[in-house]
C-alpha cells in the first residue's frame, strides 16, 4: 500500500508546520510540505525523520519515521514515553523481556520510557510511524545508566 493510498492525514496544530498563529493544519504522509531530516547514526541508512508538530527539544513533540523496508532498528531507547501509530509496512518491535510484537497500517503501539527496544521492518515497502513524545524526543544506544535522569 502507498503511502498516498493510505489517506493518512494529520492534524498539525503549531509547530515546524504551522504559522505563528494556533492553526488547524491537513497533511498528508508524503506532503511536499514535510521537512525531512536524518535519524541519530546508530539508525539504519536511509532512516529519516519529519516533525509534524512542536518542537523536538521540548515537551510533547509529534514525528514520523520512516525505515526502508528489510531495515533493522538495532536496540536503543528513549527518554520519553512513545505512543506510536503504524502508517505504512510491517514493524516487529521487540521491548526488552517482552514478546514481540508485528505493527502494522492502523496498529498502535505504546512503549514506556527508558525500556531498550528494537526492531525490523518486516515488509519490502518502508515502515512508516506516527510517534508522540511526552518529553523532548532523543534516542540512546545501550542501557539506560541509573544516575541519567529522565528530562
Amino acid at each position: 500500500m502507498s503511502r498516498v493510498g493510505l489517506a493518512v492525514i494529520f492534524l498539525v496544530v503549531s509547530g515546524g508546520l504551522a504559522s505563528a498563529e494556533d492553526v488547524p493544519l491537513v497533511h498528508a504522509v508524503d506532503d511536499p510540505a514535510l521537512s525531512w531530516g536524518p535519524c541519530p547514526e546508530f539508525m539504519p541508512e536511509g532512516c529519516r525523520i519529519a516533525v509534524v508538530h512542536g518542537d523536538p527539544s521540548r515537551p510533547n513533540a509529534d514525528v514520523l519515521l520512516e525505515v526502508p523496508g528489510g531495515s533493522v532498528i538495532p536496540r536503543h531507547w528513549h527518554s520519553s514515553e512513545e505512543r506510536m501509530a503504524a502508517l505504512q509496512g510491517e514493524l516487529e518491535v521487540r521491548y526488552d523481556g517482552h514478546p514481540a510484537a508485528a505493527l502494522r497500517a492502523g496498529r498502535y503501539a505504546f512503549g514506556p520510557a527508558r525500556m531498550p527496544h528494537s526492531a525490523n521492518c518486516r515488509s519490502s515497502e518502508p515502515c512508516v510511524l506516527f510517534i508522540a513524545f511526552e518529553a523532548p524526543v532523543d534516542a540512546f544506544e545501550g542501557e539506560p545508566s541509573p544516575d541519567r535522569s529522565d528530562r
